[in-house]
């Protein structure tokens, strides 16, 4: 597969990650080398980096802990004083080796850190590779509130080596999955119809549909990178889905989902509603609802979760004078951005996604 350049970012995949890693490192002379890792990553993944990393200077480990209640500017406060403690300078390098929390918010540190370091990511989770590669979107939660705090900034560069896949446990390659079949929704109806014989393919078809859903992201990213338009439509069934993601995190008697089990939820309900206002046939909403009930399931929500719910969609990113804006469909490939959505509609999906 050809690297893939976007906004001043290249891509590299599997065979040639390695050798551009090491190029990059020879001729760019960094002062310190440092590699951010989770206890996971730290055990799983940084022996594979640390294999083929060709170089003689000495690389410091920071490991933080697991899992998006994690993503906060304390964790960031923790690195940024070992980044110190350790000499770290205006010309380190900061090596993220993680899911979407270590890339986003090794990202913020990195972006932050003596108002600047170079770094790179190395995503480890199919959620990664496919949503938080490509775009420069890094940062933390406030909270049990996704993403409030970030800055959009590029690392030098990305790199995919999907070995890394080998060590995801089932429900972490789902959460993945939903980002790509988001893409196909919005933008290609023949990738999305890919994903309806899933269990056919092999891990080599699994590679070309990676390749494909960074390639969708980046062709979005390229002509809106700050999001004041086409880059909205990226964020289909996220105004919902990140709403349940933080309830559900914020809610002991509430079982905790990873974004993209959220974001599953997220867009069948985001179908409907685009049944009801923009013109998505009902019968290709049901549609969606099927494949994603296939890979996800129905989670139980009581009528007691919908205000709670409905509350947190006002911190949602999209939001601009006090109205909150949907993502939503007109046919498979049609999105239409600031979409006002009424309450009782929103209830209305809730019903329908349990139906």
């Amino acid at each position: 597969m050809n690297s893939i350049t976007a906004n001043n970012s290249t891509i590299h995949f599997n065979k040639t990650c390695y050798s551009s890693l090491n190029k990059h490192i020879k001729e760019s002379n960094f002062s310190n080398i440092f590699v951010l890792v989770d206890e996971n990553t730290h055990e799983l993944c940084l022996p594979i980096l640390l294999n083929q990393l060709e170089t003689t200077s000495t690389i410091e480990i920071i490991e933080i802990e697991a899992g998006e209640i994690h993503k906060t500017i304390e964790t960031c406060l923790g690195v940024w004083s070992t980044l110190s403690d350790f000499d770290g300078d205006r010309k380190s390098l900061l090596i993220n080796v993680g899911g979407g929390v270590i890339t986003d918010l090794g990202g913020f540190v990195a972006s932050t850190f003596k108002r600047g370091i170079a770094y790179i990511n190395i995503p480890t989770t199919l959620l990664s590779m496919v949503d938080a590669s490509v775009g420069g979107k890094t940062g933390v939660d406030l909270g049990t509130l996704k993403n409030q705090i970030g800055v959009i900034s590029t690392p030098d560069l990305v790199l995919i080596d999907t070995q890394y896949l080998k060590t995801l446990p089932q429900n972490q390659m789902r959460s993945g999955l939903a980002e790509m079949l988001k893409h196909g929704l919005i933008s290609d109806e023949s990738y999305w119809n890919k994903f309806t014989k899933l269990s056919d393919m092999s891990f080599d078809n699994l590679d070309e549909l990676i390749y494909k859903s960074i390639l969708i992201k980046k062709n979005v990213v390229d002509v809106d990178p700050y999001e004041n338009n086409l880059r909205k439509t990226l964020n289909f069934g996220h105004t919902l889905g990140h709403a349940i993601e933080s309830y559900c995190l914020s809610n002991p008697n509430k079982k905790e989902l990873l974004h993209g089990e959220a974001i599953a939820i997220g867009i069948v309900l985001a179908s409907y509603i685009s049944s009801q206002l923009v013109g998505l046939p009902l019968q290709t909403a049901n549609d969606i609802k099927t494949v994603f009930n296939k890979y996800y399931g129905v989670i139980k929500f009581d009528e007691s979760d919908y205000a709670p719910i409905l509350e947190l969609m006002k911190y949602d990113k999209k939001n601009h004078h006090g109205n909150i804006n949907f993502v939503l469909l007109e046919a498979i490939g049609k999105p239409k951005i600031d979409c006002l959505v009424d309450e009782l509609i929103i209830i209305e999906a809730f019903k329908f996604y349990e139906s």
